[in-house]
């Protein structure tokens, strides 16, 4: 396929990095939910980048070393993000991993008990899943994420993260970011 019949199909999404460095991500012009860089997906990478998480000068790297999981996320950005911030090969990742990322999960009704089960699963007593999500107010979604929770609060305790603990640029009111952690 020629170059410029791919240009006419992508365009490069570019999430910059706290390093000067930038991830590049080949965007859809149309398509499914699997084809965009979701707002909350820039969110939940860019907080990935805080200082309480990386900060070089600090010698703070929570990522490296750690074995990380993300669910969803439209392409894959939070999951790239991570990975350039402490990846060394992590394919095995039992026993439970360190981390699941999780960003704009919280939409589709039907995938509500599966997405909780997979946490039940995935999840150990020290894994933190750091989920992400745009609160929408239109159709089912208000119905949607009150069932996420509900299901979710049976077996995990969540804090949501102030917005001063966030990326300054990178946050939104309707984006909210939480720390869920299983039940003990």
């Amino acid at each position: 396929m020629a170059a410029d019949a791919d240009d006419s199909k992508y365009f490069v999404r570019e999430i910059e990095k706290n390093d000067g460095c930038a991830l590049k991500v080949r965007q859809c012009y149309l398509g499914d939910v699997g084809c965009v860089v979701w707002d909350a997906a820039i969110v939940l990478a860019k907080y990935l980048e805080t200082e309480q998480f990386y900060d070089p000068s600090k010698r703070v790297n929570v990522w490296a070393g750690r074995s990380v999981v993300e669910l969803g996320a439209g392409t894959g950005v939070v999951g790239l993000m991570a990975a350039t911030l402490g990846g060394e090969d992590v394919s095995e990742f039992f026993p439970p991993p360190h981390y699941i990322l999780m960003a704009d999960c919280i939409y589709y009704e039907k995938s509500i008990v599966p997405l909780v089960e997979s946490l039940k699963l995935l999840s150990g007593p020290e894994t933190c899943i750091i989920c992400c999500y745009e609160q929408r107010t239109e159709g089912v979604n208000p119905k949607v994420e009150r069932r996420f929770f509900e299901l979710l609060k049976q077996h995990f305790s969540c804090e949501e993260i102030p917005s001063d603990k966030q990326d300054p640029e990178f946050s939104s009111p309707d984006i909210h970011i939480l720390h869920i952690r299983r039940k003990v």
